[in-house]
């Protein structure tokens, strides 16, 4: 039996969870990525081929070369902001490689793809927590392109016989639970990492974008959901490929929100530092609430969480996050001292060979 995936953007944030989570579960893991985002450390639990969506020729031989039985799709943009001002890059990246990669899968005789989608096809909700039969109305280009993706992949499904779960998650949070891996965007967009940014003053505050939302305390909502936990769901849809055909969408988030002022709070407590705060305008665009009905994943996929409570889910980033940072003190440490060293005389003191680096 072919136990091998392919995972586009396996060096990402999400995908490289999932990479860590199919090996676990006895599959192999290849990470498909440029790179332009995700990074060569997080690759760790099977073999990166550097490529482009694309590059149909390169799809093509790395299909070739490993015959995956099915492919696990996130690399996309993902920068809901940068959309509205660059709106081209979004459909060529999201929507265009979406396309070749699955015309990739029709000429290597790949059948099943997990999609990972996103909340922003649902745009302002009118009714919460939102189920997946919630009219998709996207309030920018890139909800759009993950709405048009979903489209794309249940014309597949009724044309070609492509079996997909298009999984539309809310806020992914944390990071791995052995510090692993972790969360390491740039530039850096997602709340917790940029409040723990501003726990070790690497940035100076923290901005809220609005305290007038009919809110508990003035503050946008968010369902936040562990990326572990992700890493599971895409594991169980996976297996939901092989027994069920058609398209499918699920969402994932935990049905419970936290304010942005409590995620600060909870840092703080967590994090034991003092992180400041400034108040900005809203943001165009920004729900004031956005809570998933993750009913349909637990019932359908057998998913339930297990890292859902917020002060966790910091806990987990907060690990990862000094893990890292020790890490990049080391090797800035490191590099300044063989630049000390790169800068010795030529010439060595009496009775002294040069020394090598001189």
């Amino acid at each position: 039996m072919n136990r091998t995936v392919l995972v586009t953007g396996g060096a990402g944030f999400v995908g490289s969870h999932v990479c860590k989570a199919l090996a676990r579960a006895g599959l192999r893991p290849v990470a498909y990525d440029n790179l332009s985002r995700g990074h060569r450390w997080a690759v760790q639990w099977g073999p990166l081929e550097e490529g482009d969506l694309a590059q149909p020729a390169r799809l093509d031989q790395v299909m070739r070369d490993y015959r995956p039985a099915a492919v696990m799709h996130f690399a996309s943009s993902i920068e809901a902001g940068a959309s509205v001002t660059d709106p081209a890059a979004f459909y060529a990246n999201n929507v265009s490689n979406t396309l070749s990669l699955v015309q990739a899968m029709r000429r290597n005789g790949i059948d099943r793809i997990v999609f990972s989608s996103s909340a922003a096809v649902y745009g302002d909700p009118t009714t919460l927590p939102i189920p997946e039969s919630h009219a998709l109305n996207p309030v920018n280009p890139y909800g759009a392109t993950k709405q048009f993706c979903e489209v794309m992949l249940r014309d597949f499904a009724a044309a070609y016989g492509i079996r997909s779960v298009a999984l539309r998650y809310f806020n992914a949070a944390g990071a791995d639970p052995d510090a692993e891996i972790g969360e390491a965007h740039d530039p850096e967009t997602h709340l917790i990492p940029l409040v723990l940014q501003a726990a070790v003053r690497d940035r100076p505050f923290v901005s809220i974008y609005g305290d007038d939302y009919p809110t508990s305390d003035g503050t946008c909502v968010r369902d936040y959901v562990h990326v572990s936990d992700l890493a599971t769901a895409h594991c169980l849809a996976l297996d939901h490929t092989e027994r069920a055909s058609g398209a499918h969408v699920f969402n994932l988030g935990n049905g419970s929100g936290y304010t942005v002022r409590e995620v600060i709070d909870t840092a703080r407590r967590v994090t034991g530092r003092a992180i400041d705060v400034r108040v900005e305008p809203r943001r165009p665009g920004d729900p004031g609430s956005l809570l998933a009905d993750p009913g349909r994943a637990k019932e359908r996929l057998g998913w339930t969480p297990s890292r859902a409570a917020l002060d966790v889910q910091i806990a987990d980033a907060w690990r990862w996050f000094m893990r890292r940072r020790a890490a990049g003190d080391r090797e800035d440490a490191a590099a300044t001292a063989d630049d000390k060293v790169r800068r010795l005389p030529l010439r060595a003191a009496a009775g002294h060979r040069p020394s090598a680096a001189g």
